[in-house]
This record gives C-alpha cells, structure tokens and sequence, in this order.
C-alpha cells in the first residue's frame, strides 16, 4: 500500500486579501451640486457584446457609486447603465423568453491600455489599467448621465479603494 502525502507551501495558496485585478470605480454625483454623490434609482447595468447583467447592478434599488469590471484581452468595455428599470413582459407574465427591460439607457465606453503585473506565484498574475478614459453616447437625446469627469491626469486603474471617475446626473 503506497502512502501519498500532499500538502500545500504558504506560497501556494493566493490569499483573499491579495489585490486582484481592479475595478473601475465611478462615483455618482448630482448635477446641481457636484460636491454631493446623488443616488441612481432601479439601475440595471449590462455589459455589451456579452448582454450580461452585472449582478451587482441587477434591479439594485439605488447606488451612489459603481464598481465595473473592464475585459482583460481587450482594450475597450462598454456598459448599457438603465436608471429607472422595469421589466417589461410583453403581456405573457408566464413566458420569459421575450421580457425586456425597460428605463432610460445611457452607453458608456471605456477604453485602455492594459498591463499585466506579477503579484507571485500563488496569485499570478494581475492586469492594471492605463490612460483610462470614459465616454459618453452623446448622440443620445434623452441622455440621463450629464457629464463625466477623470479624477486626476493620465488615469490608471491600479487598484479600486478610491475612485477614478465621476458621472454627473
């Protein structure tokens, strides 16, 4: 009878508080007062090209600030923000195949340059965000975000604590 014994060195295990790659972090800021955060009410955030919703901005109530998740093997994320949201099931409550969801929608791009960063060998590695900027569709009549602003020059995601945009509303 052979004996296998398996265990696992301090380095081989990534921790949960090792940083991870960020989120873009964008606060929510009311337009008549752009020192106060304003609150976004039924949101419903989806990314584009996948049609997924994120889970956190799934019907959330309301939120004063996002955390958004930008693709690693590309170099641009789109988002469809819905203020307002409500599910519309074209008249067959039982079938949801044709529900869609109603609201204001507002589409958001974000591009970037990506770089990836060795955190160790447990963790691999990590991306970081260059020379992040955020546009907004402007070709939208009944756009609900009014304007956005980088918080500082050159903008990098390298970590999610504090935020890199704000969007006016």
């Amino acid at each position: 009878m052979a004996l296998y014994y398996f265990s696992c060195e301090r380095d081989d295990i990534c921790p949960d508080s090792t940083p991870t790659t960020p989120r873009l972090k964008i606060d929510l800021l009311d337009v008549a007062n752009s020192d106060n955060k304003k609150n976004v009410f039924d949101l419903v955030v989806i990314g584009v090209d996948n049609d997924f919703i994120l889970e956190d901005y799934n019907f959330i109530e309301r939120v004063d600030s996002l955390l958004l998740p930008l693709k690693t093997t590309e170099n641009s994320t789109q988002y469809i923000l819905i203020k307002d949201a409500s599910i519309n099931d074209a008249g067959t409550p039982d079938d949801t195949s044709d529900d869609t969801i109603d609201g204001n929608q507002d589409l958001i791009t974000i591009n970037y340059s990506r770089e990836e960063v060795y955190v160790s060998r447990a963790c691999g590695y990590k991306t970081i965000f260059r020379n992040v900027t955020l546009n907004l569709d402007t070709n939208d009549p009944d756009r609900w975000i009014v304007s956005r602003q980088p918080l500082t020059d050159n903008q990098s995601v390298e970590d999610e604590t504090a935020a890199h945009f704000t969007m006016s509303h």
